[in-house]
């Protein structure tokens, strides 16, 4: 799941995703609200959320948030991180506060967004959690 706000970055990032090979769909949102009645309404098992942090309806550290108040959504154990223009050090400590499980900052070349996300993606790949499937 990406949350992003911002078109040209969603698609930048989307095709970045692609072009590293990712085979899960990409499910793009352009607020969070509509991620999360997305993931309220699903029972899809999203790999990963990737929220932008400043978007309007509701931020993504209230996206967050929300998702740590709900029984449902917690259970789904999502790793969730953030990619942001910013990472101001008030919204990196409440993000890790609700155990965010990652805080970057954009980079600003295609290269540097595919370097960041293949880092990203590769470990959660790797990784174990508690509703992880075997590819």
């Amino acid at each position: 799941m990406l949350i992003e706000d911002d078109i040209d970055d969603q698609e930048f990032i989307t095709d970045a995703l692609k072009s590293l090979g990712v085979q899960n769909e990409i499910k793009t949102f352009e607020d969070s609200q509509k991620a999360l009645d997305f993931l309220k309404a699903t029972s899809h098992q999203p790999f990963i959320i990737i929220s932008d942090v400043n978007m309007p309806v509701m931020n993504g550290l209230q996206l967050k948030h929300t998702i740590e108040e709900d029984e449902y959504l917690k259970s789904k154990s999502i790793p969730f991180v953030f990619l942001s223009t910013s990472a101001e050090p008030k919204a990196v400590k409440e993000a890790f506060k609700m155990s965010v499980q990652g805080f970057f900052v954009k980079e600003n070349t295609y290269e540097g967004i595919r370097l960041q996300l293949k880092q990203i993606i590769e470990y959660w790949s790797s990784s174990r959690h508690p509703n992880y499937k075997e590819q």
